[in-house]
């Protein structure tokens, strides 16, 4: 069996068939070697997770303000990284190594690889477009989540 990545979410609205989520910042805010720039300290976090919103099938009635758990098979997961990032990378690297094992010249492998990185950029796009169309990357709702401990969120000095 396939084992899920889970996340949670708020419900930031609803129309009866579809629920559109914001997902929370990690309890670990503040925590690790990155807060200073993640946004959660200088004031524009609710910006950046406002860009991560996302929708899921409205199957288990929700309201708005509900905490959700939701979760992705992480054989998706695998799947949209190799689209995003192996498939460029190796289509830059092929082309650079074609282009300097055929004309031993270091010009030819960096236009090489700029024309892999663009090519395999445009293959992961319609390899992704693909996958988001038959459903494999969207996440689902799983359960409810209870709301956190004073001491399990972040701080707001």
């Amino acid at each position: 069996m396939d084992g899920v990545v889970e996340g949670v979410a708020r419900v930031i609205s609803t129309d009866g068939a579809t629920v559109w989520l914001e997902p929370e910042q990690a309890n670990a805010c503040g925590g690790c070697l990155s807060a200073g720039s993640c946004g959660a300290k200088n004031g524009n976090s609710s910006r950046r997770l406002s860009s991560k919103r996302f929708t899921v099938a409205d199957d288990f009635h929700a309201a708005v303000g509900d905490r959700v758990v939701v979760g992705l098979s992480e054989h998706a997961l695998l799947k949209a990284s190799a689209t995003a990032y192996a498939i460029p990378l190796l289509l830059m690297l092929g082309a650079a190594l074609t282009g300097q094992l055929a004309t031993d010249s270091d010009a030819v492998a960096a236009i090489g690889a700029v024309a892999g990185l663009i090519g395999g950029l445009l293959i992961a796009k319609r390899r992704a477009d693909r996958l988001d169309a038959r459903g494999e990357l969207s996440p689902y709702f799983l359960r409810f989540a209870r709301e956190p401990e004073q001491s399990e969120t972040c701080p707001t000095d």
